[in-house]
């Protein structure tokens, strides 16, 4: 069995409504031991993938994950991301903007951040943040010393624009994008938290501040319909992955990847008549050393 990951898609163009994409979904998977076997296979799937990807030195990958507090963004990025080398990836988390960042547009320090052709790079939250967190309380947008004449009624609509075009020019210049919403329930949500609170070895995850952007939980899945419906591409769609049940979470996350990569056509590289040559004297080298050993 395998995640049918086109149900998680947001096609381009369509206007998302998130009560139509399930929180709970594990399907065609009853049980987290049943799907145990199939994630395993999968981490030694995309391994060898980057081996390739890594190898050919055309491509970049990159994934881009967002979601309410909660939502298990750390553990997918842990747990499928586990067995991939290390050498080839690179993990980005984007926190509150320093004063820095500021000082720059708000694509400015993502693109410091992207991945090199054969890597594989992770963004923990994004660019994203900018139609997001700044939506729900538009107050930091002063932070961002803006000339007052830019800040209109149309800001957002201009950065999904500006969004879209960075997102175009990066594939077209060999970045295959994936963008994962982990869909959480606002139940499942208050769960973890409150096993957040009672596990001492956990408090440190929680602050009053995630409790506060509870209130905000309807604010925040109007921003996120909306900036899913207005960037979701062909070139760099997003998957609202269900996200109630961590185990399914990986699996589906990993099976998206899976099939970005498989989707290159990638190949080791072949050597040109130069390397050929150098291969063979190296071989004669290594074969006559050899041989004299044995005299």
């Amino acid at each position: 069995m395998k995640v049918d990951a086109d149900r998680f898609l947001v096609k381009a163009g369509s206007r998302v409504r998130l009560r139509r994409f399930g929180t709970a979904d594990t399907r065609p998977f009853e049980s987290k031991e049943q799907a145990e076997g199939r994630l395993a296979r999968d981490i030694a799937r995309l391994f060898g993938l980057q081996e390739v990807l890594y190898a050919e030195q055309r491509w970049s990958l990159l994934l881009v994950f967002q979601a309410m507090d909660a939502a298990g963004k750390d553990g997918v990025i842990k747990h499928v991301m586990s067995g991939l080398n290390p050498q080839g990836t690179t993990v980005a988390s984007f926190k509150a903007p320093s004063a820095g960042d500021l000082s720059h547009d708000f694509l400015w320090r993502v693109s410091a951040a992207l991945p090199e052709r054969g890597r594989i790079g992770v963004f923990n939250r994004s660019h994203y943040e900018e139609v997001l967190v700044v939506r729900v309380h538009p107050e930091l947008v002063e932070n961002q010393r803006l000339p007052e004449d830019l800040v209109t009624r149309k800001l957002w609509e201009q950065r999904y624009e500006d969004i879209n075009a960075f997102e175009r020019h990066l594939a077209r210049s060999g970045t295959v994008i994936r963008k994962f919403f982990l869909h959480l329930s606002k139940e499942e949500q208050r769960r973890r938290f409150l096993e957040r609170l009672d596990d001492p070895a956990k408090n440190w995850k929680f602050s009053l501040a995630d409790a506060r952007e509870r209130e905000r939980w309807d604010d925040y899945m109007a921003a996120y319909e909306e900036m899913l419906s207005a960037t979701s591409t062909t070139h760099a769609p997003w998957y609202v992955v269900p996200a109630d049940h961590k185990w399914f979470t990986h699996l589906a996350v990993a099976s998206i990847i899976i099939e970005a990569l498989e989707g290159l056509g990638l190949a080791f590289p072949k050597p040109g008549r130069a390397q050929r040559r150098e291969l063979q004297l190296a071989r004669r080298h290594l074969e006559g050393g050899r041989a004299g050993r044995k005299r």
